[in-house]
């Protein structure tokens, strides 16, 4: 099954949530799959490594593009992308926040990393952590947090994803309840592949989808 088969596949998956954006991981395929995915309907790109983005970015300028960014963005690649993605999905430190807001011109849509499963293995904050984190980057101008992302725990454990999913959306309203001018909090980055079906049960609104629109058959 191509590319085009798939994406359509994908959206008729979601088609009880016609208000959920598909971004497509494109971290382990070329411009020529990245390429294809956008003209089969996905205009959402999502990137992990800066220097990957930067050869996409490049030479896919010829098409309508909204480009993500997923991977921890270390303060001396900031410059280089920065101006470049339309959402960063990875902000968990005070430190890339200051990067952003020295090199950023317009504000850039934000979401806050949580380590919702807290593995020692995985960025984020820890939930505790989160409220706290976002009252703080009140002075970052250049700073919308537009929601929260997290990856969830890879396991095929419905109850426990469902659960780590909840969590989320508790925080979210919780965040929501401040009523932060730049702390919007209207978007949950959630699910992927292997669980992304469940995330939007419980109020993702952004699905990041590798393996599904590329790999499968």
């Amino acid at each position: 099954m191509g590319i085009r088969e798939q994406v359509e596949k994908v959206k008729k998956s979601l088609v009880d949530y016609p208000n959920v954006k598909i971004v497509a991981a494109t971290k382990y395929v070329g411009i020529d799959e990245t390429r294809e995915v956008v003209e089969a309907g996905i205009k959402d790109i999502g990137e992990n490594r800066a220097e990957s983005l930067l050869e996409k970015y490049e030479a896919l300028s010829d098409l309508d593009i909204t480009w993500h960014f997923f991977g921890v963005l270390q303060t001396r690649k900031v410059r280089s992308i920065i101006d470049k993605i339309d959402y960063l999905h990875s902000l968990d430190s005070y430190s890339t926040a200051n990067e952003i807001n020295k090199r950023r011109k317009e504000p850039l849509k934000c979401f806050v990393q949580v380590n919702i499963s807290e593995e020692s293995t995985k960025s984020g904050l820890d939930p505790s952590k989160v409220v706290n984190f976002i009252k703080g980057l009140s002075k970052y101008d250049k700073i919308e947090v537009v929601g929260l992302m997290t990856i969830a725990k890879l396991t095929f454990d419905d109850v426990l994803l469902e659960n780590y999913f909840i969590r989320m959306r508790r925080l979210q309203e919780q965040i929501q309840a401040l009523n932060l001018p730049y702390a919007p909090c209207t978007e949950l980055s959630m699910g992927m592949s292997n669980d992304y079906l469940l995330a939007v049960k419980y109020g993702a609104t952004m699905v990041r989808l590798g393996r599904t629109i590329f790999n499968d058959n």
